[in-house]
């Protein structure tokens, strides 16, 4: 859940009718647009005739890289915000969890506030990807909410910045208080109505009993609570309880909801993405299929009752959480239009549900997989494969994917593909090392996926970087480490609580050469599904992470990706994301690259639009991501046409 380990990773080296609350022409009111986070815009000012004409119009540098001196956190920080547009003002958050205010038409600033977060606690994460407005959805707000990395919700005045009284205390919500220090926020809240909805995140891999994932509401005037519900079900007579099984499987933590909530506001429903219990990869303390966990769960928004839950892994133990904002579009197919929520998995599934019953609008087989060989382990029989849309990135790995810029390195590949159990997809973590198709940073990760709704397609970035995970008794630990330097350099998961400490490591190396990838290209793509029925339409590589200077070809090669894309009235795909520190606009209909920008600092963050003055805009935070090494910064930019 999270990127907890990815400092590791790279160390070493106009709206069709959905529901949703819907938003001013040309604004951008949400996170994700809309409520149901179809990230769709629908100006047309800016074209494939004349993208390539795109220019910056304004840089705002919001003075972050200053917080960070005299710390450790810049090796932590990302910003992954996506700011707002509230009538001609844009609202932004920092990942220290700073909320600036700038003019949306000059990025000349009006505001800030800053929480005073202690940057030298040990954060797991140091991100924010941004805030809500209250009232939601209009073309005015009285009050902005933040969640932040050290476990508050914080309610501003929208017009000076100030705690808004009356809220908590001193506009201050403690979301820690009762239920533990682990507490953090780096998503968006969700508005619903008079409500303010927070889920949150939590450390992975280093106990089973962190904190459950518990989803919170608030009234957005007074910041009392108003319901909450657990994703681990304490009571006897709810369906799921017999899911989880065992002594200790009631006190088992996670579950959460990391990841952007989504609301259809005229049907008070909410929509919860949850993610993997604790810990991720080992789950012999709570047997069973562990229901409500990896789940698409619905949730009466008024209330938070269960209205349906759909599982999309069983028995996780491969931190294959849902880590996108579920999409709540409507779905043209078979004749009529259908309500419809999208959900995107880390394993690169994607399932299309009736919004009203949470059945499957597309095929979906529960196909055999294989069994775990850990004692202790029970890993579930069966696991859900749509059969459309099909499947998206690695799926498979054998020797012959086996990749190198040379022949010795190839062979060095395959040596090291062959000695690891490798079954397919849902190959249960082992002693000898498993492979894991995907890995745990994709397929789909929060990057997320946007829906053009007048075509009916959806389009997501994918990563396609498989992972090894090991298990190792714990006693066995230091003795394994010095016989084996391998294990010693890979990441560890204590797991306390369990009998064995994980080891994850993927499938590439480090050496004078920078980080060489061990599995053929391409590593990131760009994907565009025709949801009428189920078809991709295009896949193209998206940005590069190895040096075409040293590397001939790499620039068709893709990239590890983090920010996701955009969709326009205009026929164009924006993104970032790749490690190569460029924008891109995508032509919607064929994937062909129709414009790209060098950007001053990495794009791990997911752009906007907007228009003002009858000009649209395209606006993007470059600022970076630490555990990816990619160039950090302090940059919002603008993009307009001359």
């Amino acid at each position: 859940m999270h990127y907890k380990y990815i400092a590791w990773l790279f160390g070493i080296l106009t709206i069709a009718c959905t529901g949703t609350a819907q938003t001013p022409e040309g604004s951008w009111a949400y996170y994700g647009q809309d409520a149901g986070g179809m990230r769709y815009s629908s100006l047309t000012q800016i074209d494939g005739r004349n993208v390539e004409r795109l220019k910056p119009v304004w840089v705002y540098r919001t003075g972050e890289l200053k917080k960070y001196e005299g710390t450790s956190a810049l090796e932590k920080a990302a910003f992954e915000t996506t700011p707002i547009l509230i009538g001609r003002t844009l609202y932004l958050s920092t990942p220290s969890d700073r909320v600036i205010a700038v003019d949306a038409a000059t990025g000349q600033e009006r505001w800030v506030y800053d929480p005073g977060v202690n940057l030298r606690d040990d954060h797991s994460e140091i991100s924010n990807r941004g805030v809500a407005a209250w009232p939601a959805g209009g073309g005015k707000a009285d009050r902005l909410f933040i969640g932040t990395i050290d476990g508050r919700l914080i309610a501003l005045e929208a017009a000076t910045g100030r705690p808004a009284p009356g809220f908590g205390k001193d506009g201050m919500v403690d979301l820690r208080l009762g239920v533990g220090s682990d507490i953090a926020e780096t998503s968006p809240p969700v508005v619903a109505g008079d409500l303010v909805i927070v889920g949150s995140s939590l450390g992975d891999n280093q106990r089973f009993d962190y904190p459950p994932g518990i989803v919170r509401a608030y009234d957005v005037r007074t910041g009392v609570l108003v319901w909450s519900w657990d994703p681990i079900p304490q009571d006897p007579s709810d369906s799921a309880y017999g899911t989880w099984q065992g002594p200790k499987a009631h006190r088992t933590g996670g579950a959460n909801a990391w990841s952007i909530l989504s609301a259809d506001m005229k049907r008070d429903l909410l929509f919860v993405p949850t993610t993997c219990p604790s810990p991720d990869y080992y789950g012999g303390e709570r047997k069973g299929s562990n229901r409500y966990a990896n789940s698409i769960v619905c949730l009466r928004a008024s209330t938070g009752k269960l209205v349906w839950s759909f599982q999309v892994v069983h028995h996780d133990l491969w931190d294959d959480d849902i880590a996108a904002q579920p999409i709540l579009a409507d779905i043209e197919k078979d004749g009529r239009k259908m309500p419809a929520v999208i959900a995107g998995t880390k394993m690169g599934h994607v399932f299309v549900l009736d919004r009203m019953t949470g059945s499957s609008l597309f095929p979906v087989e529960e196909r055999p997989v294989p069994p775990s060989t850990v004692n202790g382990e029970a890993a579930w029989p069966t696991q859900p494969f749509p059969v459309l849309p099909a499947p998206l990135g690695i799926q498979s790995l054998s020797v012959d994917d086996a990749w190198g810029p040379t022949e010795a390195d190839a062979q060095e590949a395959k040596r090291r593909i062959a000695r690891y159990r490798n079954e397919g997809p849902f190959t249960p973590p082992s002693f000898e090392g498993s492979i894991m198709v995907p890995g745990n940073v994709g397929g789909i990760n929060w990057s997320g996926m946007c829906y053009d709704p007048v075509n009916g397609w959806l389009i997501t970035n994918i990563n396609r970087v498989p992972a090894v995970i090991r298990m190792i008794q714990r006693d066995s630990v230091d003795l394994l480490e010095r016989a084996e330097p391998s294990v010693l350099r890979a990441e560890t998961g204590r797991q306390l609580g369990t009998p064995y400490v994980m080891k994850r490591d993927y499938l590439f190396k480090a050496d004078e050469r920078g980080f060489i990838m061990q599995v053929k290209p391409p590593w990131g793509t760009l994907v565009a599904i025709d949801l009428h029925t189920g078809e991709k339409r295009w896949e193209v590589p998206l940005g590069y992470m190895m040096d075409p200077a040293k590397f001939p070809g790499a620039d068709q090669w893709g990239s590890i990706n983090f920010g996701g894309a955009i969709v326009t009235g205009g026929g164009l795909v924006f993104v970032a994301a790749s490690m190569d520190g460029h924008i891109r606009a995508f032509d919607r209909q064929t994937g062909k690259v129709l414009w790209d920008y060098v950007l001053p600092a990495g794009g791990q963050a997911t752009p906007m639009s907007y228009s003002l003055d009858g000009k649209q805009y395209v606006v993007i935070a470059a600022g970076g991501h630490g555990k990816l090494h990619t160039k950090q910064g302090d940059y919002v930019m603008a993009f307009a046409l001359p």
